[in-house]
């Protein structure tokens, strides 16, 4: 234990005596990793984000909307539109590779006035099986289920965007509204999604589909049945392509048009879209990661130059022990022991700067599918442990050189 505490003290000491060397050398190894972990951190964050915001949308979803038939091909300057109907949505229910569909018929020019206040949002009608496909968090409440579409029911789940316009301060659940003068009454309140100023998820009222087939259809059209668009599921993710044709195939049919024609679909999906925007973010990770590690090579190397002087300079120091009873794995265990805590009080400097620098970061506000970026402890390790390893490496190898010649001759060198 003495032996331990009379090395340390040695060791300190010996950093003291050259500040400036030591402050240099501590400063590569918390540059290299205070810089790997934020650039990671960078790229992990976007990465959360744009995961996250793809499962706020519903996971797996795809959707066909309304759209127009070229009468050239590949030309959109003329042609006929075309309105999907739920007599569509039926049939796509039934597609061998489409899992769950729901059908779906949006306004956005339907007043809402409760006893407190009134205002504008998009009105939904969807049957009970949306829930499952697209993300809406029940935070009060329930969902619509099927007696209330079966038996068209005046009830309303609202988004906490129209709770805090219509019912400010009070509870939604169990209170009326009133959609162009017909009262509903509110039976679920969503949960919030989303971050920032991107409130239109939030801004929502949900009432059962035929309810609103009943009440509010498409305006300027004369098909009753038409709908918004059809949300629909693959079988499993894998099979979206097979989903998606099958789709096609039953929309051309239905409404007389070519299904290889692309032109004459409007749709979205939301794994195709992922999959493509998952492919530019590993890309950016990797040229983060390639920045960091650069970064970290760069500050190994300042650190291995600041060691090999400080223990080249040092070889007198060596002889001298060696002439008063050190041993050549005394002098090498000191040296060890010196680039080991000089690198971990150096890593843990870094990784505390990065850690201040990630929570500065994330009380700013930041772009809707960016998280805020944060600390991977696999990168931390990585870095610390890479520079540890130069540190010790760059004194062991001087100072096994100077360890093994005879003391007189150590003593001799400038």
């Amino acid at each position: 234990m003495r032996f331990a505490i009379d090395m340390l003290q040695d060791i300190l000491r010996t950093l003291w005596a050259h500040k400036l060397r030591s402050i240099l050398t501590m400063f590569g190894i918390a540059w290299g990793v205070g810089s790997l972990l934020l650039l990671v951190g960078l790229g992990e964050g976007f990465r959360s984000g744009n995961q996250r915001n793809f499962d706020e949308i519903g996971r797996d979803i795809m959707f066909v909307y309304p759209w127009r038939t070229p009468t050239v091909r590949g030309s959109q300057s003329s042609g006929r539109w075309y309105k999907i109907t739920y007599n569509d949505y039926l049939e796509i229910l039934t597609a061998p590779h489409v899992r769950n569909a729901s059908p779906l018929l949006s306004r956005d020019d339907i007043r809402s006035v409760s006893d407190y206040s009134s205002g504008n949002g998009q009105v939904n009608g969807v049957e009970p099986q949306y829930h499952d496909i697209r993300y809406t968090p029940i935070q009060y409440g329930r969902w619509i289920n099927a007696l209330d579409v079966s038996q068209k029911r005046h009830v309303a789940v609202v988004g906490p965007e129209i709770v805090r316009t219509l019912f400010p301060g009070r509870p939604s659940v169990g209170g009326t509204l009133l959609l162009n003068g017909r009262r509903f009454e509110v039976i679920g309140q969503l949960a919030t999604v989303g971050r920032g100023d991107n409130v239109s998820d939030n801004a929502r009222i949900y009432i059962p589909y035929t309810t609103m087939a009943m009440y509010f259809p498409l305006k300027w059209n004369d098909n009753r049945d038409a709908l918004s668009a059809i949300a629909y599921q693959p079988r499993i993710r894998d099979e979206h392509e097979i989903a998606h044709r099958e789709v096609r195939a039953i929309i051309a049919r239905n409404h007389g048009f070519d299904p290889q024609d692309t032109d004459s679909f409007e749709e979205w999906d939301s794994i195709r879209t992922s999959e493509s925007v998952g492919k530019i973010f590993s890309a950016m990770n990797t040229f983060l990661g390639f920045v960091g590690i650069v970064t970290l090579v760069l500050g190994a190397i300042g650190v291995i130059n600041i060691m090999l002087i400080s223990v080249t300079e040092r070889t007198r120091e060596i002889g001298l022990r060696k002439a008063v009873g050190a041993t050549n794995l005394g002098i090498l265990f000191q040296f060890f022991t010196e680039g080991a805590l000089l690198t971990v009080v150096s890593g843990v400097i870094g990784i505390g700067v990065a850690r201040l620098a990630t929570w500065l970061l994330s009380g700013m506000p930041s772009p809707r599918g960016f998280d805020p970026p944060r600390i991977v402890a696999s990168s931390a390790l990585i870095a610390v442990f890479s520079l540890a390893a130069a540190a010790v490496v760059a004194g062991l190898y001087p100072a096994r050189k100077a360890a093994h010649l005879p003391p007189a001759e150590a003593l001799r060198k400038e």
